[in-house]
């Protein structure tokens, strides 16, 4: 966004600086199954393209062989790749480039990409960079998702209701297409809940962000292209998000509101769904979250119930 723009989302004008004058140093990290070569080729050219080219690229094959991305695709900086052994999920994978990045010790922003999405524009890494250098405890910022025709889904603007994708600004929340977090920040509050595999890791991470003092920041001028997908593809998805939203609300709420959060759901669930199949997987998956140890808790304070709810979006919905 603009200065002017920026300023009346009350966000501050960028600069290009860290404090203390120092650009900031920004990696980037994809994570594959290694199903979508042609995608994650075209991926890595468009972050060859930018501007401002990164200083390190982390490539996870989560449980997969990778080729060799490097000298084949002219990558800019320093490139890794890294193998697991088996499909650790989204957030797992994510922490294992994150952990490498860590060993490396010189990143100051990790850009975490789909890898079947697409950076059209050149100048995306650079404008990343000075939203961060403007803003100290800006520890998040999510970036537009929309597809081939521009257009984006609702689901993906990171507000309640039918929210305009072309207004940034602090929110709650953001996607995990398309995003930057900063280091300091992963520092302080811890990576990614890898035991959720996918569904609800990016609100799990956002509420410990919000709950340390860390602005959200929705960038929509930083898009990224990703083809119009729908969540219900994956064959565990009412499963693991119904087990996820469980383990999230006994995570990170205070205790009078998990009953309110998870009862807002269910009646959601019940509104939206009309596959009986879905259905009787989604309330086994909340069972299963009410079960199963759902990790540590460490509930958010009421002053970070307060800031959500200002923000538009309190923790119940």
């Amino acid at each position: 966004m603009g200065d002017s723009a920026a300023e009346e989302a009350g966000v501050p004008a960028a600069s290009g600086r860290l404090a203390g004058g120092a650009v900031p140093r920004i990696a980037v990290a994809v994570v594959t199954m290694g199903n979508r070569p042609a995608e994650i080729d075209a991926l890595l050219t468009s972050v060859a393209r930018q501007d401002a080219p990164p200083a390190r690229i982390v490539i996870v094959g989560n449980g997969c062989p990778l080729p060799e991305f490097a000298e084949r695709l002219s990558l800019p900086g320093e490139v890794t790749t890294v193998e697991t052994d088996e499909n650790l999920g989204c957030p797992g994978g994510r922490n294992v480039a994150l952990a490498r990045l860590r060993e490396f010790g010189d990143t100051d922003v990790v850009v975490e990409l789909d890898d079947d999405g697409l950076l059209v524009d050149t100048d995306v890494l650079r404008h990343v960079g000075e939203l961060f250098a403007a803003d100290d405890r800006l520890g998040i910022v999510g970036f537009r998702i929309a597809d081939e025709n521009g257009e984006t889904q609702q689901r993906h603007v990171p507000r309640v209701g039918a929210s305009d994708p072309l207004r940034g600004g602090y929110v709650t929340g953001f996607l995990g297409g398309g995003h930057a977090l900063r280091s300091t920040m992963l520092d302080e509050i811890g990576d990614w809940p890898a035991e959720f595999f996918f569904a609800h890791e990016e609100t799990d991470l956002a509420w410990r962000a919000a709950d340390a003092g860390w602005r959200i920041l929705y960038a929509p001028e930083l898009l990224l292209q990703h083809p119009k997908t729908s969540p219900a593809r994956h064959a565990v998805y009412f499963r693991v998000n119904a087990r996820n939203r469980v383990w999230l609300a006994r995570r990170r709420l205070p205790l009078p509101l998990i009953p309110v959060h998870l009862g807002v759901w269910v009646l959601l669930t019940l509104a939206r769904n009309r596959s009986l199949g879905g259905l009787r997987a989604w309330f086994g998956g909340f069972l299963e979250g009410v079960r199963r140890p759902a990790g540590e808790r460490r509930p958010m304070r009421w002053r970070t119930v307060g800031r959500l709810t200002r923000l538009g979006r309190p923790p119940v919905i």
